[in-house]
């Protein structure tokens, strides 16, 4: 289990919780043995993350943040411009190194700028010690079928790849998770909760459309609570404790990244990714059920 600094929350900044606030969110996470936090230089979390941290043995933590490959004006980022940027986020997070240092958001389109241009030069901030891991992650609302890291981890450079997975789009497992897995690339999951997760009405309209679409498989139900069986059977607490241990249970999947400002969902979260794999025989439905999806997201 990880803590996003991103997302619509974050770390609760984007909801209107105070800095104090946001700080004590990772501060819980410590305490309850999370030590994977990610960041990205767009987010305005790295200084929250980086006063939460202070004083923590350096070794017990992993830092992770991210550099975007486009500039807001939609110009493509020099290879000179990574080392300012990187020292940039060195310092709002108090530390001397990143663990892992992501290209933000790659998409297709702009995959052989970042392959030819920027990949050198973080290979080259690797060596001087300022990066421990190279990594990379996708624009999963763009890039649903993850084209580009398909791609990135069939090149082999990345050490770390962060892919969209959930029970509506598993497309990863067999473009991203395993072929990763076979190179000792690292893995770290976003989006294992959406809002279909979390708003009934959103995941029936989703279902809706891939059924019209002739993309949804068998193993649901029809009626008003599709993936009612999942907690109608005692399976789960909930839709979202559901989402969360598919996720965590997936075989080649590393760390899942959890969003919140707030300490008793952080603590709720956390319960959840303890918890065992879902049953054999729920896990038969879900994946009959989406197997063959990998054009939504879930938002």
């Amino acid at each position: 289990m990880g803590l996003g600094g991103g997302g619509a929350s974050k770390l609760g900044q984007g909801t209107g919780k105070s800095r104090m606030d946001s700080v004590a969110v990772v501060k819980a996470a410590l305490d309850l043995g999370i030590n994977v936090f990610d960041s990205a230089e767009s987010y305005g979390t790295e200084e929250i993350i980086g006063d939460a941290i202070r004083g923590v043995p350096r070794d017990s933590v992993v830092v992770s943040t991210k550099k975007s490959a486009w500039r807001d004006d939609g110009r493509e980022v020099k290879a000179s411009e990574m080392e300012p940027a990187l020292d940039a986020s060195l310092k709002r997070l108090g530390t001397g190194h990143i663990d892992v240092y992501l290209l933000h958001a790659v998409t297709p389109a702009s995959y052989d700028h970042t392959e030819a241009e920027l990949v050198p030069e973080l290979r080259r901030l690797k060596k001087s010690g300022k990066i421990r891991f190279i990594g990379v992650s996708e624009a999963f609302e763009q890039d649903p079928g993850h084209k580009m890291l398909a791609r990135a981890v069939a090149d082999g450079w990345p050490d770390v790849v962060m892919a969209g997975f959930n029970i509506l789009n598993q497309s990863a497992r067999e473009r991203v998770l395993a072929p990763a897995a076979a190179r000792g690339i690292g893995t770290l999951a976003m989006f294992a909760v959406r809002r279909a997760f979390s708003g009934p009405e959103r995941l029936r309209e989703i279902i809706a459309d891939l059924k019209a679409r002739d993309r949804l498989g068998p193993g649901l139900d029809p009626g008003p609570e599709p993936l009612g069986f999942l907690t109608a059977a005692g399976i789960a607490e909930s839709l979202t404790d559901a989402a969360y241990r598919f996720c965590r249970h997936e075989p080649g999947m590393d760390v899942v990244l959890v969003g919140t400002g707030d300490v008793a969902h952080l603590k709720d979260d956390a319960a959840s990714l303890a918890r065992p794999a879902l049953p054999p025989e729920a896990l038969s439905r879900l994946r009959s059920a989406f197997g063959a999806v990998d054009d939504v997201t879930g938002g």
